[in-house]
């Protein structure tokens, strides 16, 4: 089954989002270029309480990119964004929504944060996509979407973890850090990922 993995195609991220990638919005269309290809289209997305400890105006007197221990972890805190139920944890409007089966929110929990689709970052939490993944008898996806260096990144190592085979649709991904994106891209292919 050909499947295709989005990852948080939301308008936080996007340009004049709280936690813009810079050409975010560029992917957009890259993506309805090929989704309709699929048999399966799944797709994750931050859907954070406003109290959520990686924001940084829930620390006194921290600023966003700041990091702070955390429960004995390193934790970047943010701008607050993909907050429930506001327009910036929301699909790009463009996005051709109608292909997704299956949408599954992560970073739900305020004491957790959740870079990868697959788990929280201290992996207390399944979000149950890789049960729902073999369920269906996916062994291989494609994956895209923001921000390319941070949870595109964890979600496949996660996958490479989970016995998944993974192909990254380059032109569909955008990171934050571009410099960090090309080395994680020397790792993740020593680790058998695909860069398409």
């Amino acid at each position: 089954m050909k499947t295709l993995l989005l990852v948080d195609v939301q308008n936080d991220f996007m340009p004049g989002g709280t936690l813009e990638v810079k050409e975010g919005d560029q992917i957009v269309d890259a993506i309805n270029a090929v989704i309709k290809d699929y048999d399966l289209v799944i797709a994750t997305v931050d859907w954070h309480p406003q109290n959520h400890m990686s924001f940084a105006t829930n620390h006194l007197d921290k600023k966003p990119f700041e990091t702070i221990d955390l429960k004995g972890h390193k934790q970047t805190l943010w701008p607050a964004h993909c907050v429930q139920e506001t327009n910036g944890a929301a699909f790009h409007s463009d996005l051709r929504q109608s292909f997704i089966e299956t949408i599954f929110r992560k970073g739900t929990n305020p004491e957790l944060d959740s870079y990868s689709g697959f788990y929280d970052n201290m992996h207390q939490k399944s979000t149950g996509l890789a049960g729902y993944l073999k369920e269906k008898g996916v062994r291989e996806f494609d994956i895209c979407g923001l921000a390319g260096d941070i949870c595109v990144y964890f979600t496949m190592k996660d996958a490479l973890d989970e016995g998944f085979r993974v192909n990254l649709i380059q032109k569909a991904t955008k990171a934050l850090d571009q410099s960090l994106f090309k080395e994680q891209k020397a790792e993740l292919m020593a680790k058998g990922v695909h860069y398409l």
